[in-house]
């Protein structure tokens, strides 16, 4: 069989067996025998909401199964029909082969990422909150930089964005902003986003034209519903109103409406001004820092049992998932999964997909790699 055919055979099985780790298939099998003897109970639906959360398992889970079976079936049929083209010197057949090993390869892709998809929250909207680190107008520029990347994103997945928070730089860029995305999986796509991200350019404000390293603290965290209860004490609070700042037009309304709360046990800071209403800014707010506070426990529980947990920390050397090279040569590297780009122009137009696909699969696998400094 010609390389072609092996080389997308490869990437199907390679797809299948992510996904059978992420459903830790021998169980997955079990606990779909016992959905579905538990749907066909009548007595099940005394608790429609007990019935609706099992209804809903069971689907998932059945249709997860199904793709996977479905693939592999029609991955061994493509692979018979090439096998037979080319015994008999039929070259149409074999070219039909490859096209249905290559349509099979891209949907078994897509299926992976969708399959890792399956926290607690990773069905939900998602905040991105966006900080510029130590550097003046050098940090604030890239961190506009990131904000603009991340709506493109969203838009290329039809997700649709809103700016919560936007506080404009000195000179240029920003100081923070916050992003709203809501779509379908928006939060367990965005989560492997946070981070420290690191730009090394020429400096456009630089007369001497000086190579400048600059950093941006990124934090994804969900929006959670009413079903999660998360209790936050009132005297822990510290609420601050302010006029907002920005870019105006587009981004934020400039009244004196905006409020920023900050939760002073844990030091979480969170703002909304994208109302001119102090009331829903507020209301806003405290439903961001439910979110942060949902996200960070979390985090520890995830964390806990490697000991690898750690407070946000500071926006600089050392902490940073990603580095965006543009000069003295052009590639964006994840420092994580290594995966590189050499188009730094499409990456930062918001083609960050085949960055968080790595990083998603990375969380299943384990696996760690080692990365040279790229300077």
């Amino acid at each position: 069989m010609r390389a072609e055919a092996h080389a997308f055979i490869n990437r199907i099985e390679a797809a299948l067996a992510l996904v059978r780790l992420s459903l830790d298939w021998e169980r997955a099998l079990r606990r779909l025998d016992e959905l579905n003897a538990r749907v066909q109970d009548p007595s099940l639906w005394d608790n429609p909401k007990q019935a609706q959360a099992i209804s809903r398992e069971q689907k998932s889970l059945e249709n997860a199964v199904n793709t996977v079976n479905e693939i592999a079936a029609e991955m061994a049929d493509a692979i018979e029909f090439i096998e037979m083209g080319e015994a008999e010197g039929e070259e149409s057949i074999v070219e039909d082969g490859l096209k249905t090993l290559e349509r099979l390869a891209d949907r078994a892709d897509a299926d992976k990422v969708q399959a890792l998809l399956s926290g607690e929250a990773d069905g939900n909207d998602t905040y991105i909150e966006i900080h510029a680190g130590a550097g003046g107008t050098e940090s604030q520029d890239w961190a506009e930089m990131l904000f603009r990347m991340y709506g493109r994103w969203a838009e290329r997945r039809g997700f649709k964005v809103e700016t919560v928070e936007y506080q404009g730089g000195e000179q240029a860029g920003i100081k923070s902003a916050t992003l709203l995305v809501k779509g379908d999986g928006a939060y367990g796509y965005a989560k492997t986003e946070s981070g420290v991200h690191r730009l090394v350019r020429i400096s456009p404000y630089d007369s001497a034209a000086r190579r400048h390293t600059s950093f941006s603290s990124v934090w994804v965290y969900p929006v959670i519903d009413d079903d999660i209860d998360i209790e936050i004490n009132e005297g822990d609070l510290k609420i601050d109103t302010y006029r907002a700042s920005g870019a105006g037009g587009q981004h934020v309304n400039t009244t004196d409406s905006a409020v920023r709360i900050t939760h002073i046990p844990t030091g979480i800071v969170v703002a909304s001004q994208n109302d001119r209403s102090q009331h829903k800014n507020r209301a806003t707010a405290m439903n961001m820092l439910k979110a942060r506070m949902f996200e960070r426990e979390m985090a520890i529980r995830e964390a806990a049992a490697s000991g690898e947990y750690q407070e946000k920390s500071e926006i600089g050397w050392g902490h940073q998932i990603r580095s965006y090279v543009l000069q003295p040569y052009q590639m964006v590297k994840d420092l994580r999964t290594g995966v590189v780009s050499t188009s730094p122009d499409a990456v930062l137009d918001g083609a960050i997909d085949p960055f968080i696909s790595a990083a998603l699969a990375q969380r299943v696998t384990g696996e760690t790699v080692e990365i040279e400094d790229m300077e």
